[in-house]
């Protein structure tokens, strides 16, 4: 992060998921399919299978919805083949954008990706063109209105618990961890009994830009609203600071 909060962006996303939950369970049941596929139904034994798990319960999908959709998966011989696919691009100003997609139509996709980018201004660049300017990490955010501990205590757990960094920022703490540890932070801090705003493994950029040109942050808006419309994408990483 760079020194300044970015807790307000988070919960904004997170109330616009909330208000659009339809596409979001939709999105979540097509990476449990793809999960349960690729190494059986068993979260215990499938790692990505239990990150989509605890995406799902991140986002208040019910559990028996969670079941349903590992034994519809299970069980189903037939059903649609979904692949991952990732576009990266620039948008308004050299913002660098990483689209993460499930689909089962590519043609579909990437013509949604595409018109998203040249909507607003921007362009779809070569694969790995912006990848190396983020960094794959665990983010766990404790909002200090709901945190029970005193920051020293908070982070002794959390680096006991195998985090690599932690930082306390304006309105709430920030935690990091390398994606294979994440699990595991995150387990030993809900047993703390401690409540969790966001906690995610996503990319995170190395650097901000900050757009001053209102045509510009309207222009990246537009990509990101137009793409966050899209069922066929799952995750949209950026390096716009907003604030």
């Amino acid at each position: 992060m760079s020194g300044h909060s970015k807790f307000a962006n988070i919960k904004h996303k997170k109330e616009k998921n909330d208000a659009a939950k339809g596409k979001i369970f939709t999105i979540i049941g097509r990476e449990i399919a793809v999960a349960v596929k690729e190494g059986g139904p068993d979260p215990n034994n499938n790692f990505k299978l239990a990150q989509v798990v605890a995406k799902a319960k991140a986002n208040n999908m019910p559990n028996d919805t969670i079941e349903r959709g590992i034994k519809k998966a299970a069980g189903a011989g037939d059903g649609a083949n979904y692949e991952t696919i990732v576009y990266e691009g620039y948008g308004p100003s050299g913002i660098a954008i990483i689209v993460k997609t499930l689909t089962d139509n590519k043609n579909r996709t990437a013509a949604a990706v595409r018109a998203a980018f040249t909507k607003g201004g921007g362009s779809i660049g070569t694969p790995g063109c912006v990848s190396f300017m983020f960094d794959e990490k665990g983010q766990i955010l404790i909002d200090k209105e709901d945190c029970p501990m005193e920051a020293d205590d908070l982070m002794m757990e959390a680096l006991d618990a195998g985090a690599e960094d932690f930082r306390e920022e304006e309105d709430h703490y920030e935690i990091l961890t390398s994606p294979e540890a994440f699990f595991e932070v995150e387990k030993a801090l809900k047993d703390k009994g401690l409540v969790l705003a966001e906690a995610e493994v996503t990319q995170l950029p190395q650097t901000y830009v900050k757009l001053t040109n209102e045509k510009d942050v309207n222009a990246v808006e537009r990509i990101l609203d137009l793409l966050d419309e899209s069922d066929d994408v799952q995750d949209v990483y950026h390096n716009w600071d907003e604030d």
